[in-house]
């Protein structure tokens, strides 16, 4: 089963890179940063899933599946007015979740 606190849809194909740059300059969470040949991944265990890396790549060096981290459950919280600080939103499934609560008692998770 997928741990939604260990791991991430984040996928990086340093062969792919052309060392840009641009996944370092838009990451909020340093999860990248400029090498000599290719980016680096330096803290992939922060990656929030946001995908603003993957958007800005030129030559789909990463990959990330955007809309089941942390990143979409603040956004689906915010637009749904729930406080994230509660501690009721789950995103990672039942069982699992980088918010803490149960996804099924969840009011940001809910319909």
């Amino acid at each position: 089963m997928f741990d939604s606190y260990r791991e991430t849809t984040l996928r990086f194909y340093p062969d792919k890179c052309i060392n840009c740059r641009r996944c370092s300059e838009v990451c909020p969470h340093g999860v990248f940063i400029e090498g000599a040949d290719h980016a680096e991944q330096v803290h992939p265990e922060t990656c929030m899933e946001c995908g603003a890396c993957a958007m800005n790549c030129p030559v789909q060096a990463i990959g990330v599946q955007s809309g089941v981290g942390c990143a979409w459950a603040m956004i689906s919280a915010a637009l749904k007015g729930k406080d994230m600080d509660s501690g009721e939103c789950s995103c990672g499934g039942p069982g699992s979740s980088c918010c803490g609560g149960d996804r099924e008692e969840s009011p940001c998770c809910s319909e």
